[in-house]
């Protein structure tokens, strides 16, 4: 099989809870600003089980339109699997607060550290702009990573970022509808 994006689904159960493994050991659950160390911290232990992990599935396979109140903005989860093998994840916010605007962007990704090196961030990214554009409405977006991160920003670049400049530790990149390269 192509790994390609798909909805949040209990299909992957077992090697997504090998994935989080890899993300812990790598200390992402100590992220302040991360989404996956916050849902690290606040799901691991009820993943394990079938029920916690369909819950799961349910609240970040749904979209809102309106803002949570925990200051949530609306966004869609997509993750990159091969068949039953979860491979990474991506958030697209629909819209930016101050401080996403600043330093988080419009779509974050993350790949399992065994599946880094095979070309899946690009693919990924490259699969969810025309998404992002065309059915969400968001151009440009907004994306951002570390200024610490090389393969990140060859990632972005890659798929056609536009460096605008540096805030903080954050390197920040448009992407423009039509800019994708196929």
């Amino acid at each position: 099989m192509t790994p390609q994006l798909i909805t949040p689904t209990i299909r992957v159960h077992a090697s997504f809870l090998a994935a989080m493994d890899e993300f812990r050991a790598e200390g992402v659950d100590r992220s302040r600003h991360s989404g996956l160390g916050r849902e690290l911290r606040t799901w691991r232990t009820r993943w394990p089980s079938a029920e916690g992990f369909a819950a799961y599935v349910a609240l970040v396979g749904a979209t809102s339109p309106d803002e949570r109140a925990d200051g949530t903005v609306p966004m869609t989860t997509l993750w990159w699997a091969d068949g039953d093998t979860f491979l990474g994840r991506l958030t697209i916010r629909h819209r930016l607060t101050a401080s996403l605007h600043e330093y988080g962007g419009h779509i974050g990704y993350a790949v399992r550290p065994t599946g880094r090196r095979r070309g899946h961030a690009t693919a990924m990214l490259r699969a969810a702009l025309p998404y992002a554009h065309r059915a969400l409405g968001i151009d440009p977006v907004l994306l951002t990573c570390d200024d610490t991160n090389a393969a990140s920003r060859r990632v972005i670049e890659e798929c056609g970022g536009v460096f605008e400049d540096r805030r903080a530790e954050k390197l920040r990149f448009w992407i423009h509808g039509g800019g994708e390269r196929g």
